[in-house]
């Protein structure tokens, strides 16, 4: 699947325009997106309306000094799955107070992957609390720029779904 820059623009759009409308800042967690989510939000003039943060914790340091994703999670779990993107959500929210959080972890290759999390297998969560936490896995097709673009908009249309 082919995501151009209008497609992330058009889904970033709609979100922004959900959360204004909702009066709620979102804040991001992103590790193998690398920002692109809060990039794609803060794109559009008038995004301070709806977005708070946008954090980058690519490595497992970022993940557990930065968002208080436990250590013992990573250890077990490793940091493409289900438990550490739910931590990175409930970390993010405490660290911003922001009232809506996406978090990503993946592996967006082209090396990295393994039979258990081959290349192009990422794991989202996204929430407005611990409680109120939903998670799914995604396995995309293509090189690392085509797994992270389908990523963000994949992480872009959940969270607007989730909202409306």
């Amino acid at each position: 699947m082919s995501v151009t820059d209008d497609a992330l623009a058009t889904a970033a759009a709609a979100l922004g325009d959900t959360l204004r409308a909702q009066g709620l800042m979102m804040t991001t967690a992103e590790s193998c997106t690398g920002g692109w989510v809060a990039k794609c939000l803060t794109d559009r003039a008038g995004s301070s309306d709806y977005v708070d943060s946008g954090l980058v914790t690519y490595s497992n340091a970022a993940k557990t000094g930065l968002l208080g994703v436990r250590e013992s999670t990573l250890a077990e779990h490793g940091a493409v799955s289900d438990p550490v993107v739910r931590e990175m959500v409930g970390g993010a929210l405490a660290a911003t107070g922001a009232g809506v959080a996406v978090a990503i972890s993946g592996v967006a290759g082209p090396g990295g992957g393994s039979d258990d999390k081959p290349v192009g297998t990422v794991w989202f969560a996204w929430g407005r609390s611990a409680a109120d936490t939903h998670s799914e896995v995604r396995h995309f097709d293509g090189d690392r720029d085509a797994v992270r673009r389908q990523a963000v908009l994949f992480a872009l249309e959940r969270v607007h779904g989730h909202l409306t």
